[in-house]
């Protein structure tokens, strides 16, 4: 399992190109043969970046469940909306957003990549500073319910 850890600020041109910073795209380096994929994430307006073995993990999970089922439909169609793979240039440490994923996002400029564990949100920086101070005033209810059991 890859562990990717660090909150990168970036900026994204008008072809949503994105320059990763050396300290993230260096932990990268194990996996960038493998490519990527990017995905609409499912509860926030940002994009997941992951590493193809942690998304095959991941669509593992998704394809255990049943197929026959109205709800998994819907969440499947939503799920894959514009997912792609896509590479980050193993010289420069570029990545292509598309078009149709920096739209959903709303990335205009700024950019932060929140590394998460096995994966990489990438978010418009003024959007995610917004989410980032809602949830301060829960955080530690959420971290109390969470780890509540693990005594």
């Amino acid at each position: 399992m890859t562990h990717i850890i660090g909150q990168h600020d970036c900026k994204a041109d008008s072809k949503g190109r994105v320059l990763l910073p050396i300290s993230l795209k260096n932990q990268l380096l194990p996996v960038l043969k493998d490519g990527f994929v990017i995905k609409r994430s499912v509860f926030q307006q940002c994009l997941e970046l992951y590493p193809k073995q942690e998304f095959d993990v991941l669509m593992q999970k998704v394809m255990k469940k049943s197929k026959i089922n109205r709800k998994y439909d819907a969440f499947v169609r939503n799920f894959v909306a514009g997912m792609k793979e896509v590479a980050i240039d193993g010289d420069s440490g570029r990545l292509q957003i598309p078009k149709n994923l920096v739209d959903y996002a709303g990335i205009e400029k700024e950019v932060v990549l929140n590394a998460v564990f096995d994966k990489i949100e990438i978010w418009d920086k003024d959007k995610y500073e917004k989410v980032l101070a809602e949830g301060e005033k829960d955080y530690a209810d959420l971290a109390e319910e969470i780890f509540a059991d693990d005594e």
